[in-house]
C-alpha cells in the first residue's frame, strides 16, 4: 500500500513538474511569433530586443531549473499574483460608488457575488481573507508578519463598509498596496541570495557534466530531466485545444448573429457543425499547429507518442519480443522534423503550408511501413526457420504483411487518381513499389523456407534459393536508391535547394547507395570464396564415409553422400561448411584456418569428429592392411563413438598413446607457456588472481 501511494506520489509530482514547464515554451512561442516594428526609432528598437531577449533567457532559466527550484520558484510567482489581485480588486472597489454594477459588467454577466450591500462586503471580505492567506503561506511570513499583511489588505474594505469619501478610500487602498508591494520586495530580497546559490549550482553541475561526460551526454541528462517531450506534447495539445475552442465560439457567435444557427428550426442543430465548417476548422487548427519551430517540435513529439504505441500494438500483435523494434517512437519523430526543416514547413503560406504537410506525412506513411516491415521480417523468418507448425502463431505475422503490400498500393492508386506526376509523387510511389517489393521478398523466402520445413528430405539448394531471392531484392532496392537519389538532385536544382536537403542526399548516398553496394560486395565475394574453399577440400564417398560412423559437427546429421575434410582433419557436410565459412574462415571444431597449404594434405589421415582416423581413399585401395588392422583400416580394438578413454584403451602402448591424443579432434592443443606448466607450477589462474590483489593492495 505504501510502494503504491508512493508511486502514486511520484507520478503527481511528474505531472505537475511538465504542467508548469509549459508556459515557458508558451512565453517563448509568443516572443517568436510576435510582431515586431522595427519604424520606432533606434531607442525603441532596442528596447523591444532587449525585452524579447530577457523574457527568452528568463523563460530558458525557469524551463531548465531542477524540480524543487521550479516548485519555489512558481511558490514565489504565485504569492506575487495574490497579492497583485489583492491591491486590484481593493482599488476597483474602493473607486466605484456602484460597485456591483461596475462588477456585472466586468464579469460578462455572471452573477457570482451578491448584490446587496453587506452581504456583498461580506463576500469580498472572504475572497481578500482567502488571498491574504495564502499569501501568508506562499511566502512563509512569521505570524506577526502574518497578520499584520493580512491586516493590511482588509483595511480598504473597511473603510467601504463603514462609507468614507472616496478620495479618502482611494488613499487608504494605495497605501494599502504600497504596505504590500514593499512587503513582497523585501520577501524577494531576502531570497536573493538562494536565486544565486541555485543559479551557481546549476552552472557547477553543467560544467562539470560536460567535462566529465560530454556536451552529448550533458544534452540528453537535460532532456530527460527536464522530461522536454511531455512538455512540447502538452504544449502542442494544450494550444490546439485552446485554439479550437476559440474557433468553435467564434463560428457559433457568426451564426448566431446571422441567424443561421437553427437551420430550419431546431436550437439543437446550432451546436453542431457542418462538414465544410468541420473541415475549415480543422485545417486552420493543423495550418496554426506547425507556424513556429516550437509547434514543429511540438507535433512531433505527439507523433512520437502515436508511433510509439503502434509500434508496441504491432510488436504484441505478432509476439515479437525485440527491444530493437521498439524504435519506432524515436525514428518517426525524427524524420516528421527533418522533413519539416528541409521543407522550410513553418516559413510557408498557411494554404502552401497544408498541402506541404498532407505531403510529409506520405512520405512519414511511407517510412513507418517500412519500419514495420523491419519489424515483421525477423519474425516471419524465425517462425519459418523454426517450423513452428502452429497456425496462430503464423497468422498474425502473415495478416500484417499481407497489409503492408495492401496499403501502398492503396496509396499509390489514390495518390495517382488526385494528382499529377511530380517529384514527390514519384518519390512516394518509389517508396511504395520498394516496400512491396521488400515484402514479395519476405513472402518468398518464408515460403521457400516452409517448405524445406515439411520436407523430409535435405534441400542442399535451399541457401542458394535463398541468396539468388535476397539479391534480386537488394538490387533492386539499390537501383531504387539510386534513381531516388537522381530525384533529390533534381529537386533541389529546379524545384526547392536547401543544405538541409542536400545533407540528407549525402547521407543517402553513403548510406543507402555506396554501404548498401559495398556489403552486397562483400557478401558475394564471400560466398564465392567460400565455394571456391569448399571445392578445394578433399571430399569423402563411399566405405570410407561408412567406416567412420560418425555424424556432421554443424548440424548433427548423419553423412548421407559425401563430406568434406578440412586441412585439421575434420569433416562435415559441404552446405553446413560453406554455411559456416560465410561467416569466418576458421574450422568449427579447432578454429584453424580453413585452406589447403600441400596437396600433401590430401593425402593424410583423416580424423573422425570423435578421435578416430581413416587413411585417404587411394591409399586405403593400394596399400595391404598393416599388422594388427582389419582390411577397412581400423585398428582390431573397435574405438567406441564417445569417449576418449575408451580410445585410449585401445591404443596400447606411450607412443601410440600420443598418436592419439595427437590425432584427437576434440582436443585442443594449447601451448605450456600460455596455460602454465605441468609439473607442479603455478597455474596461470592463480598468478593473474595474486597479481590482482596485488594492484588492489596499491
Amino acid at each position: 500500500m505504501a510502494s503504491t501511494q508512493a508511486r502514486l506520489g511520484q507520478q503527481a509530482l511528474a505531472v505537475l513538474d511538465v504542467a508548469l514547464r509549459v508556459p515557458c515554451i508558451f512565453i517563448i512561442d509568443a516572443i517568436f511569433n510576435s510582431y515586431y516594428d522595427p519604424g520606432s526609432g533606434w531607442a525603441g528598437a532596442m528596447g523591444k530586443v532587449l525585452v524579447r531577449v530577457m523574457g527568452v533567457l528568463i523563460s530558458s532559466m525557469v524551463l531548465l531549473l531542477s524540480q524543487k527550484a521550479l516548485f519555489k520558484f512558481y511558490t514565489l510567482f504565485f504569492a506575487v499574483l495574490l497579492g497583485m489581485a489583492a491591491v486590484l480588486i481593493n482599488y476597483y472597489a474602493t473607486s466605484h460608488i456602484d460597485f456591483y454594477s461596475a462588477y456585472y459588467k466586468a464579469a460578462l454577466g455572471f452573477r457570482l457575488l451578491p448584490r446587496n450591500g453587506p452581504t456583498l462586503w461580506l463576500g469580498m471580505a472572504a475572497v481578500q481573507l482567502v488571498f491574504g492567506v495564502s499569501y501568508v503561506f506562499l511566502l512563509n511570513l512569521q505570524s506577526v508578519f502574518a497578520a499584520l499583511v493580512v491586516l493590511d489588505i482588509m483595511i480598504p474594505l473597511w473603510g467601504l463598509m463603514i462609507e468614507l469619501p472616496a478620495d479618502v478610500r482611494q488613499l487608504v487602498a494605495v497605501f494599502s498596496g504600497l504596505v504590500l508591494a514593499l512587503n513582497t520586495a523585501v520577501c524577494l530580497a531576502m531570497r536573493l541570495k538562494w536565486f544565486y546559490y541555485s543559479c551557481r549550482y546549476v552552472y557547477l553541475l553543467v560544467r562539470h557534466m560536460y567535462r566529465i561526460y560530454g556536451l552529448q551526454l550533458l544534452l540528453e541528462d537535460t532532456w530527460k530531466r527536464i522530461r522536454f517531450p511531455d512538455v512540447l506534447r502538452v504544449f502542442w495539445l494544450t494550444r490546439v485545444t485552446a485554439q479550437a475552442l476559440i474557433l468553435v465560439y467564434v463560428v457559433r457567435a457568426v451564426r448566431r448573429e446571422s441567424g443561421d444557427a437553427t437551420d430550419g428550426g431546431s436550437d439543437s442543430q446550432g451546436y453542431l457543425l457542418s462538414w465544410d465548417v468541420f473541415w475549415d476548422l480543422t485545417s486552420n487548427l493543423i495550418i496554426s499547429g506547425c507556424d513556429s519551430m516550437l509547434t514543429v517540435l511540438g507535433m512531433s513529439a505527439v507523433i512520437s507518442s502515436v508511433a510509439h504505441y503502434l509500434g508496441l500494438s504491432i510488436l504484441a500483435f505478432i509476439g515479437s519480443t525485440e527491444e530493437e523494434d521498439k524504435r519506432l517512437g524515436f525514428v518517426a519523430p525524427v524524420l516528421f522534423f527533418i522533413l519539416a526543416l528541409q521543407t522550410g514547413l513553418s516559413s510557408l503560406d498557411p494554404e502552401e503550408r497544408l498541402v506541404r504537410l498532407s505531403r510529409n506525412m506520405c512520405l512519414l506513411l511511407t517510412a513507418i511501413l517500412h519500419f514495420i516491415h523491419g519489424m515483421t521480417d525477423p519474425v516471419l523468418m524465425s517462425l519459418s526457420a523454426s517450423h513452428v507448425s502452429s497456425f496462430r502463431r503464423h497468422f498474425p505475422v502473415l495478416l500484417v504483411s499481407v497489409g503492408l503490400f495492401v496499403l501502398p498500393v492503396v496509396l499509390s492508386y489514390a495518390l495517382w487518381h488526385h494528382y499529377a506526376l511530380n517529384t514527390w509523387l514519384f518519390a512516394v510511389t518509389a517508396f511504395c513499389v520498394e516496400l512491396c517489393l521488400k515484402v514479395v521478398v519476405s513472402l518468398t523466402v518464408y515460403g521457400l523456407f516452409m517448405v524445406d520445413g515439411f520436407s523430409n528430405v535435405l534441400w542442399e539448394k535451399l541457401d542458394d534459393y535463398v541468396y539468388y531471392v535476397r539479391s534480386t531484392g537488394n538490387i533492386i532496392e539499390f537501383l531504387f536508391g539510386v534513381i531516388m537519389f537522381g530525384n533529390g538532385a533534381y529537386t533541389m536544382m529546379f524545384e526547392s535547394g536547401s543544405k538541409i536537403r542536400a545533407c540528407m542526399m549525402c547521407l543517402h548516398a553513403y548510406f543507402n547507395i555506396y554501404l548498401q553496394a559495398k556489403n552486397g560486395w562483400k557478401t558475394f565475394i564471400n560466398r564465392r570464396t567460400a565455394v571456391k574453399k569448399i571445392n578445394s577440400l578433399p571430399e569423402m564417398r563411399g566405405d570410407q564415409l561408412r567406416d567412420i560412423e560418425d555424424v556432421c559437427a554443424i548440424c548433427y546429421q548423419e553423412f548421407a553422400t559425401s563430406a568434406r575434410i578440412t586441412p585439421c582433419h575434420h569433416y562435415f557436410h559441404a552446405l553446413c561448411l560453406r554455411k559456416w565459412l560465410y561467416i569466418q574462415d576458421t574450422c568449427p571444431m579447432c578454429h584453424q584456418r580453413v585452406y589447403v597449404e600441400d596437396e600433401s594434405r590430401d593425402r593424410a589421415a583423416f580424423s573422425n569428429n570423435n578421435g578416430g582416423y581413416a587413411a585417404p581413399q587411394d591409399v586405403a585401395a593400394d596399400a595391404p592392411p598393416a599388422p594388427g588392422d582389419n582390411q577397412h583400416g581400423h585398428p582390431d580394438a573397435e574405438l567406441p563413438a564417445d569417449g576418449a578413454a575408451a580410445g585410449v584403451q585401445a591404443a596400447g602402448g606411450p607412443g601410440e598413446l600420443d598418436n592419439e591424443l595427437l590425432e584427437d579432434n576434440d582436443s585442443i592443443e594449447y601451448d605450456e607457456d600460455e596455460w602454465g606448466t605441468q609439473n607442479g607450477s603455478t597455474p596461470i589462474e592463480e598468478d593473474y588472481i595474486n597479481d590482482d590483489t596485488d594492484s588492489t593492495e596499491d
